[in-house]
């Protein structure tokens, strides 16, 4: 018999977030606290962590914690019976593009693993669960420029992107095997101040800070030329959200539809700081991935059309905000 208390008896619909703690987790919590959700979260280690973007965010102490460890099954099974979820937004697994070449073997083990476990143990409660799982826009892979959209064939250039390709494909599996209400957002890259600066982005904007601050480092970046979309995080988790509010489970590109050079944001970057960027930037070939696709681009008309979801911020607002907020 589940003991736990669900929305049917305090009235609150209840949200599990797999990894809580990242950048997408801690602005997903606030918004669903902010709609009067009862809102768990999970850490492989709940009464280890430190939850520092919860705490930045002044709702740690609003969030219900549970250890879980994705790849375990039993582990996920647990979680799945404490929190008796009406929603679950499966953000968990290593989110870097980078460290994925480094740990090819963890980073699919904790996406794909991770995926599969939670969409079984959802097939296995005794109550209809809507499920989120956070795709990626790298999956495609370099689609020569084309923007890309829901219908756009994948073709992952890491261990990160094939992860989350197959995590892509089990959800729509589960979806149209067993009915499961599962969808996927496709999110290209989108900032906030609560990346870890392992992050491209976020280590451009600290170290602008500390030169600005009269360091005398040299900014050390790999290839300049490739291209992305970047949008603001607090803006993609309201995505989330009304992706698992619609009668049917659909997947969205979601993105800004605007593309920048890496070169434009930190030129962007060292402007707020009144800064030559050329005085401070040396390219480190050390620092190129082993492959890299050259030009991230999307065309997120769906989301707009479907969910009336459309980003507001976008392309070098996305610098000034972020160098602003540290």
């Amino acid at each position: 018999m589940n003991q736990s208390i669900n929305s049917t008896q305090t009235g609150k619909r209840v949200a599990l977030i797999c990894g809580v703690s990242g950048q997408d987790g801690s602005y997903l919590a606030k918004l669903l606290l902010d709609k009067g959700y009862e809102v768990f979260g999970t850490s492989r280690d709940a009464q280890g962590s430190s939850f520092g973007n919860l705490k930045k965010l002044g709702i740690a102490d609003r969030i219900k914690y549970i250890s879980m460890v994705p790849e375990d099954f039993r582990s996920v099974l647990m979680a799945l019976r404490k929190s008796n979820p009406d929603e679950i937004y499966y953000l968990a697994g290593q989110s870097s593009v980078g460290l994925s070449f480094e740990q090819p073997a963890e980073t699919i083990q904790s996406i794909t693993m991770g995926t599969l476990n939670i969409l079984e143990g959802c097939r296995m409660m005794d109550k209809k669960i809507k499920i989120y799982h956070a795709g990626s826009g790298e999956c495609f892979g370099d689609t020569q420029g084309e923007p890309a959209t829901e219908s756009t064939p994948f073709y992952p250039m890491s261990p990160y992107a094939v992860a989350k390709a197959s995590a892509y494909w089990l959800v729509n599996n589960y979806r149209d095997a067993y009915r499961l209400f599962a969808c996927t957002g496709i999110l290209f890259n989108h900032e906030s101040p609560l990346r870890p600066e392992r992050f491209v982005t976020q280590k451009i904007i600290h170290s602008v800070k500390r030169i600005a601050q009269g360091s005398q480092d040299k900014l050390s970046l790999g290839r300049l030329d490739i291209s992305r979309d970047w949008g603001w995080a607090p803006e993609y988790v309201e995505a989330m959200w009304l992706m698992l509010q619609q009668d049917t489970p659909q997947d969205f590109v979601i993105a800004t539809g605007t593309t920048i050079s890496l070169e434009e944001f930190v030129k962007a970057a060292f402007d707020q700081a009144g800064l030559n960027w050329k005085d401070h930037v040396i390219q480190d070939p050390n620092l190129f991935r082993p492959t890299d696709l050259a030009i991230g681009r999307a065309d997120p008309s769906k989301a707009l059309k479907e969910l009336g979801w459309k980003a507001s911020t976008q392309g070098i607002n996305i610098v000034q905000k972020m160098y602003q907020s540290i």
